[in-house]
């Protein structure tokens, strides 16, 4: 029953089986970026800027 549903939601015809295809790799390629971001931020903490610019901006304030 419920896979007759999708069947006839998502695959009959030829439009809304692309349509699906498009929808579905737009939202695996987003989850996949910000899976990949998550990963790197962590394996790179306390080595990107975000993290060192306030140590770098202090020590340029206390210089001038």
């Amino acid at each position: 029953m419920a896979s007759s549903t999708i069947y006839n939601i998502f695959f009959r015809k030829n439009s809304s089986f692309y349509a699906t295809i498009f929808v579905s790799a737009f939202f695996a390629k987003v989850g996949f970026d910000i899976f990949t971001d998550k990963v790197w931020e962590n394996a790179n903490a306390g080595m990107q800027w975000k993290d060192v610019k306030p140590r770098f901006l202090n020590n340029d304030e206390e210089e001038e």
